[in-house]
């Protein structure tokens, strides 16, 4: 029971890390990557943590202090995730960063006077090279 109970929260917590990655390549605003690492750092990384924990309870037995280091683990990189995030966000948006225009809900669509936002998937976007 328990190594099926590690296996799953392992992977699951693995798999949620790998798909948040490789969403991070594919979006193309700094707002955009933030929102879409929130599912790695608010899932993906406590379900390892308590796939280690119950390994940890698996071969050590029950002790206080190993359920204390994963249960402020969890509570940590919860928190520092969402302050992370929240940080993040706004100096990215008081820093000008256009919002990619096709982001929905986007109600920062509009790039801030003084900053060119080229689409590079319209018709009009000049290319470079051949």
């Amino acid at each position: 029971m328990a190594t099926t109970l590690v296996g799953i929260f392992g992977i699951t917590g693995s798999l949620l890390m790998l798909f948040s990655a490789i969403a991070m390549f594919r979006v193309r605003d700094a707002l955009s990557r933030i929102n879409v690492f929130s599912p790695a750092t608010g899932m993906g990384m406590p379900l390892i943590v308590a796939a280690v924990y119950v390994y940890d309870l698996h071969a050590e037995g029950f002790s206080w202090g190993s359920l204390l280091m994963a249960v402020v683990a969890v509570l940590c990189l919860i928190i520092v995730s969402s302050v992370a995030s929240n940080t993040l966000s706004r100096a990215s948006v008081l820093s000008g960063q256009p919002v990619y225009r096709k982001t929905a809900p986007n109600r920062l669509a509009r790039p801030p006077a003084g900053v060119v936002d080229d689409d590079p998937d319209s018709p009009d976007h000049p290319r470079t090279g051949a």
